[in-house]
């Protein structure tokens, strides 16, 4: 259809449905008033909060940079602000430089002297009785024990108190003087002397003497249900006279 100007006209139907579609959303404003209102403030209320959220905390401003802090390092202890300021958790991650504590120098006496060259070594009074050999035990209480022997004559026995105490638990051993071993510098020798008045019975080598016989390296002597093997250190090669001689 064309109106009074030769101009096409919308078919009615359209024009129907564009009133009622109008005439619907009119009702529907009316009807829920609040819901403008909520959209209106939602858009005030973002406004300062987009404000809040552009804003750098202050605290993030007052933390020092990596430069600053390696230059405080450098001078000395830095200066480190505290975590616990608001807003600390939001401010940007930064470098901070600790210098770490260094050790204390030690005292004169406690440091060790540098050699240089040839050591002089000095010889002079024996700090103790100087070793020549040992014993060392290879079977029964106390494997794998030695016990040193000195220059002249040694009792062997379980006391303490002897010279050469076997005090491992053997109570097979007499308490004193089960035997003697002895050392003469002059001849370079070691004999074993056993005590006959002791009740048990002690053997070299599995020989049971009765009378003093020289000591050789790794011999075997049995006291009781102990058994200890010979060890020279002093001997035909060497002797403390030696050393003792070339110092006079």
């Amino acid at each position: 259809m064309n109106d009074e100007q030769g101009r096409p006209q919308a078919p009615r139907s359209a024009n129907r449905i564009l009133g009622s579609l109008r005439d619907a959303l009119a009702a529907a404003s009316r009807e829920d008033p609040t819901k403008a209102s909520h959209v209106s403030g939602s858009g005030a209320a973002g406004g300062p909060a987009a404000e809040h959220r552009g804003a750098a905390p202050q605290s993030a401003r007052q933390v020092p940079s990596a430069a600053e802090a390696a230059r405080e390092a450098r001078a000395g202890t830095p200066n480190i602000p505290p975590l616990s300021q608001a807003g600390e958790a939001d401010a940007p991650p930064t470098t901070r430089v600790v210098r770490v504590q260094q050790n204390p120098m030690l005292p004169e006496g406690e440091r060790t002297q540098l050699v240089r060259g040839k050591a002089k070594i000095t010889r002079g009074v024996f700090h103790q009785d100087p070793v020549v050999g040992w014993v060392v035990v290879v079977g029964g209480p106390g494997l794998g024990a030695h016990r040193p022997i000195f220059e002249g004559n040694n009792t062997v026995g379980r006391s303490p108190t002897q010279r050469i105490p076997i005090d491992f638990g053997d109570d097979s051993i007499s308490s004193e003087e089960q035997a003697y071993i002895r050392y003469d510098s002059s001849e370079r020798s070691f004999l074993f002397v056993p005590n006959l008045s002791k009740p048990n019975v002690v053997s070299v080598n599995d020989r049971r003497p009765t009378c003093a016989v020289v000591l050789s390296a790794m011999d075997v002597i049995t006291m009781g249900r102990t058994q200890l093997v010979f060890i020279p250190f002093c001997g035909r090669e060497f002797d403390w006279s030696e050393i003792t001689e070339a110092t006079d």
